[in-house]
């Protein structure tokens, strides 16, 4: 259970130490053992007994908030499976296993950017909310984690790709970029990879010329395609070149979707709320 008293000027008072809004472990460390120091009694008060007291008077608050984190997780975000975009693998249509495994793990990349990383943006700053006007920031308790905005998540990247260890380092050491900001970065570009390169990526049969092949293979059998080895020199010189170039693209998409799963997997650690 969140403790909501230990972050408040009322705690501040009681404890006599004000808390750290943000920090380094080493910092929360060192302001842990700075305020039990001086006021070991009145630390206790504030870190532990009003959580104790928090846990009586929110039970019923938490346990209902249980309930709706429950549905939310079973039967909204379904947090439990991966799922396909019906755009991607129509519901009823069959796909093998080895086929649902981009788009299954891709649709959730998306999900993870334009929900749970849009979500963050807004959450602890007011100009985000009042930019993009979350509905859920309005609805209290009851809101579900669903609100959907590529901005917002977008935002979000670009603020963690900026992060570096300027904090700690010592003068005139190179600053760096640190673990979290490199990660962003990938996120970012697995998610632009799938939302606008691998959208927009050629259709083969259409770059390689197949589907030339097969209208012209149809006007001059009646409509009908001629695979058999009775066709004119022309159209077999049209379909060995579409052919062999058909393979060579549908080749290259493999290779390709293959190397963004790898690195979606390796980058995985990182997807977390």
């Amino acid at each position: 259970m969140r403790n909501y008293w230990s972050c408040t000027k009322f705690a501040d008072y009681i404890r006599g130490t004000p808390k750290l809004k943000v920090g380094t472990s080493e910092e929360w460390d060192e302001w842990s053992t700075t305020a039990k120091m001086r006021h070991n009694f009145r630390y206790w008060v504030a870190e532990d007994l009003l959580d104790d007291i928090q846990e009586v008077f929110l039970y019923i608050p938490e346990r209902l908030n249980d309930v709706r984190y429950y549905i939310n997780n079973r039967w909204v975000s379904r947090a439990h499976s991966l799922t396909a975009h019906p755009r991607d693998i129509k519901p009823g249509k069959w796909q093998d296993v080895g086929h649902r495994f981009l788009p299954c793990l891709f649709n959730e990349l998306v999900d993870f950017v334009e929900i749970e990383q849009a979500w963050h943006t807004c959450i602890w700053d007011e100009e985000a909310r009042k930019k993009y006007s979350p509905p859920w920031w309005r609805s209290g308790w009851l809101r579900w984690r669903t609100w959907r905005s590529p901005e917002a998540g977008l935002a979000y990247l670009n603020w963690a790709m900026s992060l570096t260890n300027k904090d700690y380092i010592e003068p005139g050491e190179k600053e760096e970029p640190t673990y979290q900001a490199e990660a962003a970065r990938e996120i970012k570009e697995l998610y632009l990879w799938w939302t606008t390169v691998y959208r927009n990526r050629p259709d083969p049969y259409d770059a390689s010329g197949w589907t030339a092949y097969c209208e012209a293979s149809r006007l001059a059998n009646g409509g009908k395609l001629n695979f058999g080895d009775d066709k004119t020199p022309e159209l077999e010189t049209m379909c060995n070149i579409a052919h062999q170039k058909l393979q060579e693209i549908e080749k290259a998409y493999e290779e390709e979707d293959e190397a963004m799963m790898i690195r979606l997997i390796k980058i995985r650690q990182s997807l977390w709320t």
